[in-house]
């Protein structure tokens, strides 16, 4: 399997039209890496497009696990935190055959943990750039179904599914799990989307 794009940075950011407008607190306070078991827990549920791209990806907690099962990936981040490509703003990034330097045809699914405050944001642009019957999963506190705005979001965009985790998985402050391996006091779910699929949405557990 080939390895993650580390390489061509450049040409990377070019072909997906971003920006760096990277901020200080933007990534003090969004940046919550997602416990790699989570991961785990999704694909034991979830089967996915070959080309994934995960936008969010930090210091690539989720694009490993999904490497290691097999997956293409292509992790990109606002930020650069040592992995992927940084530097690229996924919230201005182009439409689908922008990222046909990486995925051919086009096609690809979304999995991410996007920073809170900007996750109804992530996925409104995730739908944009997918094409029909693609996926998108997104990791997120199960407060994200709360909020009228969301609500109308759900009403025309309703996911799939949405897996909450019985037994709480942890997303670590800074990517720093030895400091906070027991911050569990948020409950976390995966939302999905099938793009072209509706219908109310099923409910089911996992951990």
């Amino acid at each position: 399997m080939s390895k993650d794009w580390t390489g061509n940075k450049k040409a990377i950011f070019t072909s997906l039209g971003a920006s760096n407008h990277a901020q200080g607190k933007r990534e003090s306070n969004d940046y919550y890496a997602t416990e790699p078991r989570a991961v785990e827990l999704l694909l034991e549920r979830e089967k996915f497009c070959n080309n994934i791209w995960e936008p969010a990806c930090g210091e690539g907690h989720i694009s490993k696990v999904l490497l290691a099962h097999g997956y293409k990936v292509l992790s990109t981040d606002l930020v650069n935190r040592g992995y992927g490509s940084g530097g690229i703003d996924f919230l201005k990034a182009g439409g689908p055959s922008s990222v046909d330097v990486c995925f051919r045809g086009g096609v690809f699914d979304i999995i991410t943990n996007p920073p809170y405050k900007y996750a109804l944001d992530f996925c409104k642009k995730a739908f944009r750039l997918i094409r029909p019957k693609q996926k998108i999963a997104m990791f997120l506190r199960i407060q994200f179904l709360e909020g009228q705005e969301r609500r109308q979001f759900f009403t025309v965009f309703p996911p799939a599914r949405i897996y909450v985790a019985s037994k709480r998985l942890n997303c670590a402050k800074n990517g720093d799990f030895k400091t906070y391996s027991n911050n569990r006091a948020i409950c976390y779910a995966w939302f999905i989307w099938e793009k072209g699929t509706f219908g109310e949405p099923v409910i089911r557990w996992i951990n």
